[in-house]
């Protein structure tokens, strides 16, 4: 029993390396850039789709398929953000979610249209299948590699924020849009900065998903589900703290699958809901 709890709990963690990932564009969009952004899960997928097709053709590993297209993801979010999004910014929460939603269902069905409904997945070579033993406890490779690249891309992002003058002036739009503009840091020049850093974390969620589980055009909502709870669970501009939500999310699930595969994702929304009662700010909510 005690190797059984200990296995679910280190498998758990493991698997809240990719939720984390989901959640870091999103934890960045909701605590400093302070916009809801429906579409954020099917970005992932599109993302997915585009390294499915790229892949194909040039017959590349997805990983170094997405290193080089981060420049181009930034691009993307860098345009998307100056030339659509940034439309909504300081009218309230309505227009951004509008805006958002009528993108995911665009993407959703862009992708519907392009490759159809089918499930799909990328192939990650031996190493998907590669593992190790510490003591009683198994433990894949791949799920570990993810863990560690969540960890390395929360403290580069944490270091890009807090060290650097572009996140200094990220975090100065976030906190005062108003007074930021009258000491010339319009949120137009410095956000879309912002959403290119959110499309890179997007397009390395996506590149460990696309190898780790299938997706379909039609998945993105429950990414997005499941990024929100742990962007809450840890606190609004925490990003140690979406780690954290991640965590408890995969140990949560993998609990809930031992008394029944229908509970791995109740269990989830439960651990959340009474999170949200116990504790409504998060963990290591900031502010």
């Amino acid at each position: 029993m005690v190797e059984t709890i200990l296995n679910l709990i280190v498998q758990g963690v493991l698997i809240g390396g990719l939720y984390a990932l989901f959640a870091l564009g999103l934890s960045l969009s909701l605590g400093v850039m302070r916009f809801v952004n429906i579409a954020h899960g099917d970005m992932i997928v599109l993302f997915s789709f585009v390294l499915l097709s790229l892949t194909g053709v040039i017959g590349w590993s997805p990983f170094v398929v997405a290193l080089i297209l981060m420049p181009v993801a930034f691009g993307a979010g860098y345009v998307l953000q100056r030339f659509l999004l940034q439309r909504t910014v300081g009218k309230g929460i309505l227009p951004i979610l509008l805006v958002t939603f009528g993108l995911s269902i665009i993407i959703q069905n862009g992708l519907l249209e392009a490759y159809g409904p089918n499930t799909r997945k990328l192939s990650g070579g031996p190493i998907e299948l590669a593992a190790f033993r510490v003591g009683p406890i198994d433990i894949g490779v791949y799920p570990l590699l993810v863990f560690l690249l969540a960890v390395a891309l929360i403290a580069g992002l944490d270091a890009f924020l807090y060290r650097t003058s572009i996140g200094a002036r990220i975090r100065a739009v976030s906190d005062d849009p108003a007074a930021a503009d009258l000491i010339g840091l319009a949120s137009a020049r410095i956000y879309p900065v912002a959403m290119g850093v959110v499309a890179i974390t997007m397009l390395a969620a996506a590149a460990c998903m696309s190898v780790w589980t299938n997706f379909d055009p039609a998945i993105g909502p429950s990414r997005l589900l499941a990024a929100f709870e742990a962007v809450v669970l840890g606190g609004l501009g925490s990003l140690w703290g979406t780690l954290a939500g991640g965590v408890i999310i995969g140990i949560a699930q993998n609990f809930g699958s031992q008394l029944d595969a229908s509970w791995q994702i109740l269990a989830q929304h439960l651990v959340f809901l009474a999170a949200l009662v116990l504790r409504p700010q998060g963990l290591f909510a900031k502010g």
